[in-house]
């Protein structure tokens, strides 16, 4: 039940939020309005994330593989838009300007997803006769039963194959048992205008993030100087902020949006986006001058007509939405940008090694590029959260917590975010007081045992799969404590490798680093689409037909990738005493190393 899920979080929120801001007392004030204001860009991101596969769905009826192949879309070009909105920033608008327009691009894009049409009708076609679905609630709750003539009837799959309709009267006009061949399931889509509307919220979205998610923790590593043994500890408390957002967008967007209406889901979520927009803005002082234009004149000189180039800049971005609303809806193309995007920032990267670094300098790159590749991986399999795990919640996952009280399927995603914010402060005090002491693992280490431990997760549901019942649903801890490996893996991997990245890229490039760390991002959120895609399984009217049947196929897709997340995490922790080599120093803390470089330091947030 909602509010027992809501007095949790409540209490978790006050537990862990004295000793981060206390923590917080020790850093740059700046770092305060970036906590809050990424804080609430979270609230919105994640609001809408929850939902969005139940959304596609439940509201336009997408069978799994399409849903699935539309959310890796969606959720590979958020990653792949920071490229352009980090370079953008960099060379023109400074990142001060761009996050607050990405901001603004976000709030119309989660408000307009709150535009919520009728809902698509699933139809079973036989002999002649049309019978329509009956659907009551939404998410797991949801319940569907096939009218015909004045009765509901439950159904499900035939032995043998084809539907069963349960409870057929004798003399109704359609058999119990409907053979495959014999019937066909049509689906009576609403408006499709809802659909484009859809669409062109997530395109606003995507390019929102674009211009915003790239940037807005770039200002964080420009806050601390070059060697501070503040800054993993900082980012660390950052990625507290984020999941804080995170953590509420799951327990309230999943529990309305789920309750009492998709479009109060994404409105609030929309809300949320407003309120980070607002103290982004009015924190302005407190950033001392970081994130400002690199050239303020140029900006200000017209380039069409009377149209300045900062105008113009802002015009080509929401130009840019029209072409995004176009490649969200094909995965396929997506994956081709992917591809050409990857051999062109590689190229990049291979020619400025070559001819304009030292040798140290191209160790580091290399370093840093190996980070990136592994992290490909982590979020691949860490990334099914809001796809297929989003969904086994719903389908074979036993949501009750206690007696008659349950969380919905939504809410399940609050497990992460919740776990940050109890570990994150214990993270950052570790890995401070192991610095301290030259005692801190050496990056490649650690993201070594964020593969072992993304890996291990999905062991743990193939395992707990093995408690499920004659109604096929797996005890919700389970659920738990894959999510409670994925996070620890996760505070391993990402403030860490976000931190490294900084400190390994010389500073011309350090936001095109950036925006790199989430190229692999979208890489991995398109290959995640593509390994979600295994575990779909036949619905009707948007609910799974064969429970027996998703539990089996669940279980042998995670058995499976939590075998490649294992064997990478072994390898790479093999080869760490000599990848850490390439480093040069650059991933100590302390004093600078007498002929370290110079470098500027930006960063980034969560992939």
């Amino acid at each position: 039940m909602f509010d027992l899920v809501f007095w949790a979080g409540i209490v978790i929120t006050v537990a862990t939020a004295i000793p981060v801001l206390l923590q917080l007392r020790n850093h740059p004030r700046g770092l305060f309005i970036l906590f809050f204001a990424e804080m609430w860009e979270r609230f919105s991101y994640y609001g809408m994330r929850g939902l969005l596969i139940f959304y596609l769905t439940q509201q336009f009826l997408f069978q799994d593989k399409e849903a699935q192949g539309q959310y890796g879309a969606y959720t590979s070009l958020v990653y792949l838009t920071p490229l352009i909105g980090g370079m953008l920033a960099d060379r023109f608008l400074g990142t001060r300007k761009a996050i607050a327009f990405g901001a603004l691009l976000l709030v119309a894009g989660h408000l307009t997803m709150a535009v919520e049409g009728p809902a698509a009708k699933q139809i079973l076609a036989t002999g002649g006769a049309q019978y329509e679905f009956q659907v009551q609630g939404r998410g797991d709750t949801r319940h569907v039963q096939l009218k015909v003539g004045d009765g509901l009837y439950d159904y499900g799959p035939a032995e043998g194959g084809g539907l069963e309709i349960k409870g057929l009267p004798a003399g109704a006009p359609l058999p119990s048992i409907l053979r495959t061949g014999n019937y066909e399931l049509k689906v009576q889509e609403g408006p499709a205008i809802f659909k484009n509307v859809m669409f062109l919220a997530l395109a606003l979205i995507v390019m929102g993030v674009g211009f915003l998610k790239a940037n807005i923790s770039s200002i964080v590593g420009q806050l601390y100087k070059e060697r501070d043994p503040r800054r993993d500890p900082g980012f660390t408390l950052y990625y507290y902020g984020i999941n804080l957002g995170a953590f509420w967008a799951s327990i309230l967007c999943g529990s309305i949006g789920t309750t009492v209406g998709w479009w109060a889901g994404f409105g609030l979520a929309g809300l949320g986006m407003l309120a980070g927009f607002v103290v982004f803005m009015l924190g302005k002082p407190l950033l001392q001058g970081k994130g400002e234009p690199p050239n303020p004149e140029a900006l200000k000189k017209p380039v069409l007509g009377p149209i300045n180039l900062e105008w113009a800049l802002y015009a080509a971005g929401l130009a840019g939405v029209a072409v995004v609303w176009v490649l969200v809806q094909h995965n396929a193309s997506v994956g081709w940008l992917l591809g050409i995007g990857s051999v062109a920032i590689l190229g990049y990267f291979g020619l400025f090694a070559v001819t304009k670094c030292t040798a140290q300098e191209r160790a580091r790159i290399v370093l840093a590029l190996i980070l990136v590749g592994a992290s490909v991986l982590f979020w691949t399999l860490f990334e099914q959260a809001g796809s297929s795990l989003n969904q086994f919640a719903e389908r074979n996952t036993d949501l009750r917590i206690t007696t008659g009280q349950t969380m919905t399927a939504a809410q399940t995603q609050s497990f992460n975010s919740g776990f940050i914010l109890i570990f994150a402060p214990v993270f950052s005090a570790i890995w401070a007081w192991l610095g301290q002491r030259k005692l801190d693992p050496n990056p490649v280490f650690k993201f070594a045992l964020a593969l072992i431990q993304v890996g291990a997760g999905f062991f743990v549901l193939v395992w707990g799969a093995t408690f499920a019942g004659s109604d096929f649903q797996v005890p919700l801890i389970f659920l738990a404590l894959a999510y409670l490996l994925h996070t620890t893996g996760e505070l391993c991997l990402s403030p860490v490798g976000l931190s490294q990245i900084t400190k390994l890229s010389p500073p011309v490039i350090l936001s095109t680093m950036m925006a790199t760390w989430f190229l692999a991002s979208s890489w991995a959120q398109w290959i995640g689409g593509k390994v979600a895609q295994l575990t779909a399984t036949e619905t009707v009217a948007g609910q799974v037909l064969d429970p027996g049947k998703a539990l089996a196929t669940y279980s042998d897709v995670f058995r499976m990738i939590g075998i490649w997340g294992i064997g990478a995490g072994v390898l790479l922790l093999v080869l760490s005493p000599w990848l850490k080599k390439l480093a040069h120093g650059a991933s100590d803390t302390g004093p600078l190393p007498e002929h370290g470089d110079e470098r500027q330091s930006l960063d980034t947030d969560e992939a």
